[in-house]
């Protein structure tokens, strides 16, 4: 099953908890069942039904390009990351 690792951000909706193992194919079903195991959260992770523009995806190392799209296999690593605030100097 995939392993998905929680931002320190939103592991308030996770009971704390860093990873998990979550069932699915997809990004979408990923965040379909974290969202049934932790309700809220998938909430923080899309806008319109697709991954927030302000969180990248990251599967087994690599910068997912697809959103919600994108396929995970059984012994995937995903990493959900806030991107970083930045501004002018």
């Amino acid at each position: 099953m995939p392993t998905v690792v929680i931002p320190a951000l939103l592991r308030k909706f996770a009971g704390g908890i860093e990873r998990v193992e979550v069932p699915g194919k997809s990004i979408r079903e990923l965040v379909q069942q974290l969202g049934r195991q932790f309700p809220g959260i998938d909430q923080q992770l899309l806008e319109d039904g697709d991954i927030r523009p302000s969180i990248a995806v990251s599967i087994d190392g690599e910068i997912a390009t697809g959103g919600v799209l994108d396929a995970v296999n059984e012994d995937s690593e995903v990493h959900f990351i806030p991107a970083l605030g930045g501004g002018a100097l």
